[in-house]
């Protein structure tokens, strides 16, 4: 079942016909009819996650497939190699990545390390902020996180109360990349413990929001105090029930 909603509604630009028709229906029948007509070579992508926990590895196998390439991308880190955007990496699909964490994607590593990646290294509180402010339309903000390091080179910085702070500027990518628990059909989210990470932030900075779900219910299912992320922010759905559950470490007890 495939579906239209209007691509940016908080662009008032646009004009939503179908939604004054009373037709909207964001839900897509899989990931690669989820991206059509929105996504193209040297966009800056935003993806939520942490390691492995709450990637949107379908819709990210999606934008593979696609072929599109020269992408800017906004993300903790880079996934694990060969896994999500990992694999994106290992295609030399990816020209810069904007991160908090290098980590544990080896490839992430050598590309940086034989200057073949553009890499923004930011704070992991200040990429979290960064994403919020885009989203809730505050252009940039002061932050003490950074003063007096690399980070803070070539940064306006001011003084308030007698404390330096540098300014940071927000980031709207042009396509967010979301991965949630459960969703009704208007694209209200919940996230599953430590799988919210940053995707709340992801989906409010995105003009455009497609998320991938592993639980569709019925609107109203989600009780309103129960709502994660509202679904103005949220323009395209998949359902994806059969999610890979992917463990990074694995840790168990030692006998006794």
């Amino acid at each position: 079942m495939g579906g239209f909603c209007p691509l940016d509604a908080r662009d008032l630009s646009y004009k939503p016909i179908e939604l004054r028709r009373g037709i909207l229906n964001k839900i897509f029948s899989d990931a690669k009819q989820a991206l059509a007509g929105i996504i193209k070579s040297g966009q800056v992508f935003a993806v939520g996650g942490f390691g492995v926990c709450g990637v949107p590895e379908a819709l990210i196998d999606a934008v593979f497939d696609a072929g599109i390439s020269d992408l800017t991308v906004i993300s903790n880190n880079a996934g694990l190699d060969g896994i999500g955007l990992g694999k994106l990496l290992a295609a030399k699909r990816i020209k810069k990545m904007i991160a908090s964490y290098v980590g544990e994607n080896k490839e992430f590593a050598r590309q940086f390390l034989a200057q073949e990646l553009e890499v923004e290294l930011t704070p992991q509180g200040t990429l979290a902020e960064k994403l919020r402010a885009g989203g809730a339309g505050i252009p940039a903000f002061f932050t003490k996180t950074g003063v007096g390091t690399v980070i803070a080179e070539g940064k306006e910085a001011r003084h308030f109360n007698g404390q330096e702070y540098i300014l940071e500027h927000a980031l709207v990518p042009d396509i967010a990349l979301v991965k949630a628990h459960t969703a009704d059909h208007v694209g209200n989210l919940r996230f599953r413990y430590t799988a919210r990470n940053f995707n709340p932030a992801v989906a409010m900075a995105g003009k455009i929001c497609i998320v991938e779900v592993e639980n569709l219910v019925p609107n109203g299912a989600i009780h309103p105090d129960d709502v994660h992320l509202p679904g103005i922010y949220v323009h395209r759905i998949v359902h994806n029930p059969h999610a890979i559950q992917r463990i990074e470490y694995r840790t168990v007890r030692s006998g006794e």
